[in-house]
């Protein structure tokens, strides 16, 4: 059975994309346990496999049923379209423990013995102390796993943002949901959108719109089902995803590295998506004060174009900075 998402006559206008560095770190935490999200996560997960074995994951993967209820306080939809994990996870802290007890009863009753466990007991006997517990794996998980490669993920994750942006400025709201994955069904004559996924979850959007969120490690599935009182929110896989752990192919071309430069002319061929200066310069393993010069330049010869996303400047190709970005033959 689906998710049934119902929209009422504000909630389309109420819709808005975000990025959870805290979703990840979660996401990241039940990959580890899950063989089915690993593929194109294996060259991640060999390197950070030796960090992963000094985690205490066990609570926070005891509270990740393979199907049913998780605590939604854990992972709250991203109060603003791009929040520091820092500003995520206070929020995770300031939980009310008589909803982070209602939330442990639940997930817990999803797996049998957990509630017996040792983290079990611990959990519902004193909730207020489990919050922070749980927040400081959290946080452990987030240095250990995620932080190192944040740059590259948030680049990934504000692409998509960019791109379908795009997309429903372009096509409206019936085209973007028909787009974002295979399992979302737009019934334009009840105005629901339906999420196939091992379970039966309804919930009237009431005026509060949708937060749409991309993911790179809730591939392949897609993940919503939050009930009050947070935001309804649809986690959805990112594109670009088969790329993400490769090493960047190739540098640029040797005619077009003596054209423009063998630095610029790498800055030009990795923007194969839109892309912040910070995150072009961890690519590249660069300085970010050379990539953004470079970028500068590019962008004043028309082969690059701008735009604010946030608190940042994502940069793309122009038509022209595709044509010339194009393997020849030197």
């Amino acid at each position: 059975m689906p998710y049934h998402l119902r929209f009422g006559e504000a909630d389309p206008l109420r819709i808005r994309f975000a990025v959870s560095p805290l979703w990840e770190t979660h996401s990241a935490v039940r990959v580890l346990a899950r063989p089915r999200q690993q593929g194109y996560h294996l060259p991640w997960m060999r390197r950070i496999a030796g960090a992963a074995r000094e985690l205490d994951l066990g609570p926070l993967q005891l509270l990740m049923p393979l199907h049913g209820h998780s605590p939604d306080f854990l992972y709250p939809p991203p109060i603003r379209p791009v929040a520091s994990f820092e500003e995520e996870i206070a929020a995770v802290r300031e939980t009310d423990p008589a909803l982070a007890l209602d939330d442990f009863e639940r997930a817990l009753a999803e797996t049998p013995g957990a509630a017996g466990t040792a983290a079990g007991r611990r959990m519902l006997a004193d909730p207020a102390g489990a919050v922070g517990w749980l927040a400081d794996l959290l946080e452990d998980a987030w240095e250990a796993l995620i932080a190192p490669d944040w740059p590259r993920l948030r680049a990934l994750l504000e692409a998509d943002v960019a791109y379908h942006s795009r997309r429903l400025a372009e096509g409206g709201l019936e085209r973007l949901l028909g787009e974002l994955h295979p399992s979302f069904d737009w019934a334009a004559e009840s105005a629901t959108l339906r999420v196939a996924y091992a379970g039966d979850h309804h919930r009237p959007l009431d005026g509060q719109g949708l937060v749409l969120l991309p993911s790179v490690f809730t591939w392949p599935d897609v993940v919503s089902g939050f009930d009050p009182p947070w935001q309804p929110t649809v986690a959805y896989p990112v594109r670009g995803i088969g790329g993400l752990w490769a090493e960047p192919a190739g540098r640029a071309s040797e005619a077009l590295g003596r054209l423009l430069g063998p630095v610029r002319a790498d800055v030009l061929c990795a923007l194969t998506e839109p892309m912040g200066t910070t995150a072009l310069a961890h690519l590249l393993g660069r300085a970010p004060s050379t990539v953004s010069a470079h970028l500068a330049v590019l962008r004043d010869a028309g082969l690059l174009t701008s735009r604010r996303y946030g608190h940042q400047v994502l940069y793309e190709r122009t038509p022209l900075g595709i044509a010339v970005s194009q393997p020849g033959t030197d």
